[in-house]
């Protein structure tokens, strides 16, 4: 009786071998259809976000700041300020450190501020006729002779100090751009191997301030989030010591990072590879000297130029040799495309085409302020700054596309 019924119970129970009821045939949907509607749906594909050679923005930087410092036309540098402000809006990325710009120009905004703010306190040595304002002077002794504090703040002192604050200025937003636009690690990952060590701590330098500022903002989102104030001196201090600690934390997390990755250690170069690498860099670097100083002087004008070009070729031969001793890989290497080389050479050429100007006609690029003279907009290097314009105009590359394989079927 009891195994009859227990015969009978186990018959009725369906067969656990073969599919639930209701798997396949009432229920489409579910795990029997799965496969197949990821069959049909159309294949995804990874974007690949075309990016520049991080030297091609710095190129293209120092090409700027370098015909920042050839003038004092205030119309000239705002010229180039509008030129790197439109190129950084247009071509910069979404990642943290191209949010640095805002803080490049707040810094040169207080450096103009505190050049005008010495020459109004302290005086300037540009004699004016132009009386301001007369300041209370403050009496100093005899071995302060040449200082004062107070006294007379003339126009043309004050219009002096401000075309030499804002040359200053625009060389530092034109170095913001190159940190807004160029990513710190990949231009790391460009650099020599002879210069590796001395590049990490150099890109460490520079990605500090795009750290700091994306640490800032984030307090100060989280505290407005919890009703607490993030403007004043008490906001500044409640915000200061956490950007600090996540200062620190960053530093041991990188020296971690560094140690476990090998950094500092060199492979076995033979000494006669060593010698030469040694003689061939400080050989480059002291042609470097002598041909600078050359150029510099009247009486080397002939020997200056090839003294200069073989140091070049003797120092980067030196680096090249120099790179056997750091043995690293690069995953996915920068490439100079066109677009790259056209982007450094519009900065380059906007530096040569402002220092012949200079050379051609000094007045307009270097405006006098005794007599004390509206300056004027020269043509030429109006349109030499306007080439830096390039970088924005050109067309974006379309970004490459690589397919993702289907998953396969479940067999059945």
């Amino acid at each position: 009786m009891s195994e009859g019924t227990r015969t009978g119970t186990s018959g009725t129970r369906p067969a656990r071998s073969g599919t639930r009821p209701g798997t396949s045939g009432s229920h489409p949907g579910r795990s029997g259809s799965r496969p197949t509607e990821r069959a049909t749906r159309p294949s995804r594909a990874l974007a690949a976000v075309p990016h520049l050679h991080p030297g091609a923005w710095w190129l293209w930087a120092l090409g700027l700041g370098t015909a920042a410092t050839r003038t004092t036309n205030p119309l000239l540098l705002a010229l180039l300020l509008v030129t790197s402000a439109y190129v950084v809006l247009t071509c910069r990325p979404d990642t943290p450190w191209s949010r640095s710009y805002s803080a490049f120009l707040h810094l040169a905004l207080a450096v103009l501020l505190v050049r005008l703010f010495f020459v109004v306190v302290l005086g300037s040595p540009v004699p004016g006729s132009h009386v301001i304002v007369t300041l209370p002077e403050v009496p100093l002794p005899g071995w302060a002779q040449g200082i004062r504090l107070g006294g007379r703040v003339t126009a043309e002192g004050v219009v002096f100090a401000l075309y030499d604050g804002l040359r200053l200025a625009t060389l530092l937003v034109c170095v913001g751009a190159a940190n807004a636009l160029a990513s710190p690690s990949r231009l790391l990952k460009s650099l020599p191997g002879a210069l590796y060590e001395a590049g990490v701590a150099v890109v460490v330098a520079l990605t500090f301030a795009p750290h700091l500022i994306a640490d800032v903002h984030r307090l100060r989102a989280a505290r407005r989030l919890r009703g607490r104030p993030d403007r004043g001196l008490r906001g500044l201090l409640q915000v200061a010591l956490p950007v600090l600690e996540g200062a620190l934390e960053r530093s041991v997390a990188l020296a971690a990072a560094m140690d476990a990755r090998g950094y500092g250690r060199t492979a076995d170069v033979p000494a006669r590879v060593r010698r030469t690498t040694t003689a061939l860099t400080l050989g480059g670097l002291l042609g470097v000297c002598a041909g600078t100083y050359g150029l510099l002087t009247a009486a080397g004008g002939t020997y200056g130029l090839p003294v200069l070009l073989a140091g070049v070729v003797a120092a980067l031969a030196g680096l090249r040799l120099g790179g056997r001793r750091s043995p690293r890989t690069r995953y996915r290497p920068d490439r100079w495309t066109p677009r790259a080389c056209l982007v450094a050479g519009s900065g380059v050429a906007v530096a040569a085409l402002m220092t012949l100007a200079g050379s051609a006609d000094p007045e307009a690029l270097q405006p006098g302020v005794i007599p004390l003279t509206a300056p004027t907009l020269p043509l030429w290097p109006a349109a030499a700054v306007l080439l830096g314009l390039l970088p924005a105009l050109l067309p974006a590359p379309l970004p490459a596309r690589l397919p993702v394989p289907l998953p396969k079927e479940p067999s059945s």
